[in-house]
């Protein structure tokens, strides 16, 4: 399927690695211009070589920016003036007792997590709306509705994402701008692998084994019982990309394996 967004331009926040890098590549494949961002200089040049040797002549600019670092967000920004479609991906969290969770980790995972997002779309949505054409992509997760005990801070920034992302649909009512959320469930990140890897090493058991251990007693929910793969989830991401998902708009979209619950 033509996604008909040769051409166009991209900006996908904390894009070094899962499913942003992954997201990156499909839309360098469709001829997209595509802006890729990490923290530092050496995750983003390494992301941007993997990218240009997957993809031959691929147009891809990296830009290094830290969330936290205001300085580092206005050179962004001041950077690059305009995109047709923005995807609002960066997020950090720390596993933490709620009774432990400081002041300063609930205010730097919203200011990451959230407050990008916000800033980001600030900067681009007028020129979206004035082309009359774009599309604005925040990416949540199943904590928004599990709401895990050990992660509720970040939990707490992906559900302010849905509000954020209608607020912006009802904003761009009567054009052929767009903003949707992705609900992204346990992905096979390179976390993820790292997870498998060390657990399967200190309890002698197989990664499978791990697998099947953490959606028997820790993803109850899940319905594929797996993780899954940064494209599975990307590929979704690419979708609402594309001039085909021009009727998705103010709306969440899952690709959680079933994990969060819920007929609506």
């Amino acid at each position: 399927m033509d996604f008909k967004l040769k051409g166009k331009k991209v900006f996908i926040s904390g894009s070094t690695s899962g499913i942003g890098l992954e997201t990156a590549r499909i839309l360098l494949n469709e001829g997209m211009n595509v802006y890729i961002n990490g923290r530092s200089e050496k995750t983003v040049k390494k992301a941007v070589e993997y990218l240009k040797n997957e993809i031959n002549g691929s147009q891809i600019k990296g830009i290094v920016a830290d969330f936290l670092e205001q300085g580092q967000v206005n050179n962004l920004l001041s950077s690059l003036k305009d995109v047709d479609v923005l995807i609002n991906n960066v997020g950090i969290y720390s596993s933490t007792s709620f009774f432990d969770t400081t002041k300063k980790t609930w205010h730097d995972q919203f200011q990451v997590n959230v407050m990008s997002g916000v800033s980001l779309t600030k900067h681009f949505l007028k020129g979206m709306i004035a082309r009359n054409w774009g599309r604005v992509i925040f990416i949540s997760s199943e904590c928004a509705y599990l709401a895990p005990t050990d992660l509720i801070s970040y939990s707490a920034t992906k559900a302010a994402l849905h509000s954020i992302s209608r607020g912006i649909a009802q904003l761009s009512k009567g054009s052929n701008v767009t903003s949707n959320v992705v609900v992204p469930g346990s992905t096979l990140s390179e976390g993820a692998k790292n997870y498998l890897e060390t657990k399967s090493e200190l309890e002698n058991v197989t990664k499978n084994q791990v697998e099947r251990n953490f959606f028997k007693d820790e993803r109850k929910t899940s319905l594929i019982k797996r993780f899954a793969s940064t494209n599975e989830v990307a590929a979704t991401i690419a979708y609402l990309c594309s001039d085909h998902s021009s009727a998705s708009n103010g709306g969440v979209i899952r690709a959680d394996g079933g994990s969060s619950l819920g007929t609506f």
